[in-house]
């Protein structure tokens, strides 16, 4: 599987151990960036490609995910969101790395690299990886609704008042 990796310099030294333990693992890792400490780099762009080739690799028939990660990972998992095609789960846990996949089919998943042991870190990723979409039907409606609103802005069930 093909793995994009993006962070900011929260998560850079950890960044070069997952990609080291992803392709021993024998995945492909496509690391987004930085490539050099930098203590005020902007997580967004790095974030933001990750998730974006995510998508491309996803539509062209490639099988890949996405992990990005800073000091806390909400800022990067919000980053990721934003590319269409993208969900993109905050994980600090087993169980929300497995269910992030299982429930939700994420394509990508972030993790606050301040906020977990290196252990820890690889650990969730390496659920993430192994756990497919359940393809439950009431996941995928929940999906599908989700992919409506994103690409026309109206959503099945409850219209919100403008």
């Amino acid at each position: 599987m093909r793995i994009h990796l993006g962070t900011d310099h929260a998560g850079l030294e950890f960044n070069k151990t997952l990609a080291t333990h992803l392709t021993e693992a024998g995945h492909e890792v496509v690391d987004h960036g930085p490539t050099e400490y930098d203590a005020l780099d902007d997580y967004p762009s790095f974030c933001i490609n990750a998730a974006h080739a995510v998508v491309q690799d996803q539509r062209a028939g490639v099988e890949s995910l996405g992990v990005v990660f800073g000091g806390s990972g909400n800022g990067e998992q919000i980053a990721a969101n934003k590319v269409e095609g993208i969900r993109a789960a905050l994980v600090w846990n087993e169980s929300t790395a497995v269910l992030a996949r299982q429930h939700n089919d994420a394509n990508v998943i972030s993790i606050g690299a301040r906020q977990h042991t290196e252990d820890e870190a690889i650990r969730f990723v390496d659920l993430f990886i192994a756990e497919p979409f359940s393809g439950e039907e009431r996941h995928a409606r929940r999906i599908a609704q989700l992919a409506e609103y994103e690409t026309t802005g109206h959503i099945a069930g409850e219209q919100i008042d403008e």
